[in-house]
């Protein structure tokens, strides 16, 4: 087993009394903020079913990602033949099931390529927070860390003909819903103990978004919740009251698009993307500043193979944007002066993640392609699951999830 880009001196005695929150934990959908970003120095670039900590399989399938808190995975299925929606919790070092939840569902309408259960979990110190959408209802819910239910909130029901997929967050006491639909949608806040509702923004969305919010803090100045749509480009809200602090309608028009893939923060920098398969899609840099009554400026837009689904990730001052078929650039994160753009083997809904010096993301085929985190190009692995994927890895305690559609893997960790 070839070991990560970065030197490999963490131990398992190392491991055991690590006590960072980043290290040990990855609480969202791409984990930090959803930078997709991790300092692990003990995940491996390649690797062999010998080298598995753990192969599990899972009830259902499912497109989500795994979370973790502590040694405790969570991670959410769904049942293609009745509708029937699962989360699971195992134990992080050995993939055994702590418990399994069940809740009712019934089969309608999505995307062929989406799944009951596509939506990412978000977990705190006390709760993991579930939800899923359907014509009828959309559910978010609050589960203690021993499977308890908490509490249920719904929010009504949810359009559109490709069905859910946008994922939750935690940040500070509030639990944050996108709920952009095919019609009228919202954006929410919930209490995170109570569920109760604590402010709504109404929406004019057109098509239903399925992109992940993050938070954008300016220098001096105040947390902002980001969100982006085709529909109102990307939208910066204030966490405590809901209100708007600026919105900039950046995404080309003429087509009704969508937003799938999530907004990332690169210091003073906020990158959205949009579009649609076949038509146009596009990843845009703008800066906001800290001054919230001034719109924000456009730094750049990058056009040229640029994803629909896959989000992109940051690393230092290199921007890695990873199309949906393949094509991977690598620009400058400032500037948006491209590097390189190359064709890598497979098609991808997941979304790439930096671990120490390396970039990792997972084919629809089941293939975890490795680049090297660099402004030259190096294709340094291309390790098979055996099983595809939609799915995103997560990373916490120096090892890797792969999670595919119904199995999943964790690998590194230890020496």
């Amino acid at each position: 087993m070839m070991r990560g880009c970065l030197p490999y001196t963490a131990g398992p005695l190392c491991l055991l009394i690590v006590l960072c929150a980043d290290a040990q934990e990855w609480t969202r959908f791409r984990g930090p903020n959803g930078s997709g970003v991790s300092d692990a120095t003990t995940v491996p670039v390649k690797w062999t079913e010998k080298d598995y900590n753990w192969k599990v399989k899972l009830p259902g399938v499912g497109h989500s990602s795994p979370v973790l808190s502590g040694e405790r995975i969570f991670i959410a299925a769904g049942e293609e033949e009745t509708g029937k929606r699962l989360v699971c919790c195992l134990r992080a070092q050995d993939g055994s099931k702590v418990w399994q939840r069940e809740f009712a569902g019934e089969k309608h309408g999505k995307h062929t390529d989406n799944s009951f259960a596509s939506a990412t979990p978000a977990v705190d110190e006390r709760h993991v927070y579930v939800c899923w959408g359907t014509p009828k209802e959309f559910i978010v819910l609050a589960l203690d860390h021993d499977g308890k239910e908490i509490w249920r909130t719904d929010l009504g029901p949810f359009r559109s003909g490709h069905g859910f997929g946008a994922s939750p967050i935690v940040h500070d006491d509030l639990v944050v819903v996108p709920n952009d639909q095919d019609g009228k949608g919202t954006l929410l806040a919930l209490d995170r103990k109570t569920g109760d509702l604590r402010w709504k923004v109404p929406r004019k969305s057109q098509t239903a978004t399925f992109s992940t919010p993050c938070v954008f803090q300016p220098k001096g100045g105040l947390a902002q919740l980001i969100f982006t749509s085709w529909d109102h480009g990307i939208t910066s809200i204030d966490p405590k009251t809901g209100r708007v602090n600026w919105e900039g309608d950046i995404f080309s028009k003429g087509h009704i698009e969508t937003s799938i893939a999530s907004p990332i923060v690169a210091g003073d920098l906020v990158l959205g993307t949009s579009g649609w398969l076949g038509v146009k899609m596009e990843v845009v840099a703008i800066r906001p500043g800290a001054d919230q009554k001034k719109s924000p400026s456009e730094a750049y837009r990058l056009v040229r193979s640029a994803p629909l689904v896959c989000t992109p990730v940051v690393k230092d001052d290199l921007l890695f944007i990873w199309s949906d078929n393949g094509v991977v650039t690598c620009a400058n994160v400032e500037s948006g002066e491209v590097y390189w753009r190359e064709r890598v083997p497979g098609s991808y809904y997941g979304s790439p993640v930096v671990v120490g010096k390396c970039v990792y993301c997972i084919s629809r085929e089941g293939d975890v392609i490795v680049l090297a985190a660099s402004k030259k190009f190096e294709l340094l692995a291309r390790n098979r699951l055996g099983e595809g994927s939609h799915s995103t890895p997560a990373v916490a305690g120096g090892a890797m999830y792969l999670r595919m559609y119904s199995q999943l893997i964790s690998v590194g960790g230890k020496n």
